[in-house]
């Protein structure tokens, strides 16, 4: 077998050991992102999670480097044009790689409800709520297309009447500070 093809095989097999092992390793929570090795490389500060040169990235780029190595050589005569097409498919491997673990985080998107997403929504009151902090009443607001019964008190010097449209200043205390809109 020729030293080049041997390579190819090489590579392809320690690939798809290493990454069967990974992805066990994955599905049993053996794998995290301390286990992941990353290079201080980031790619943006919020768009990207992930870094560039990473062990599952390099894991991914051998897999298809060397497989295409392996699959192609009779099939491509010049050396050259071979190593182009397995190094092209390892970096296809990778961006497959990028648009499944994106499309995982989305799903982990945090969606807690958290008082200070209402401020500057507007929301409907349910309970009078007393003029001049005098005492507390009860909004109506959504956020994230979900809707809170919140206790809201205002500075306002008139009470804010039930099904008044309101508008979330401030959070005090867990409570809403609002006014009238």
């Amino acid at each position: 077998m020729n030293i080049t093809l041997q390579v190819y095989w090489y590579i392809a097999i320690g690939a798809s050991v290493f990454f069967i092992i990974q992805t066990i390793a994955t599905f049993i929570g053996g794998s995290g992102s301390d286990t992941d090795m990353d290079i201080d490389t980031e790619v943006g500060h919020g768009d990207f999670p992930f870094h560039f040169f990473s062990l599952r990235n390099l894991v991914s780029f051998l897999l298809g480097f060397g497989w295409t190595g392996v699959s192609l050589y009779k099939a491509i005569p010049s050396q050259w044009l071979l190593l182009l097409a397995a190094i092209l498919v390892g970096l296809f491997f990778i961006a497959i790689f990028f648009f499944i673990i994106r499309t995982l985080l989305k799903l982990s998107e945090d969606n807690s409800f958290q008082m200070e997403h209402t401020i500057n929504k507007t929301g409907d009151v349910y309970l009078q709520v007393p003029a001049n902090k005098t005492g507390k009443g009860k909004v109506f607001v959504s956020v994230r297309g979900s809707t809170h019964e919140l206790s809201a008190i205002t500075e306002d010097p008139e009470p804010l009447k039930v099904g008044s449209m309101v508008k979330v200043l401030n959070v005090e205390n867990k409570t809403l500070i609002v006014t009238a809109v």
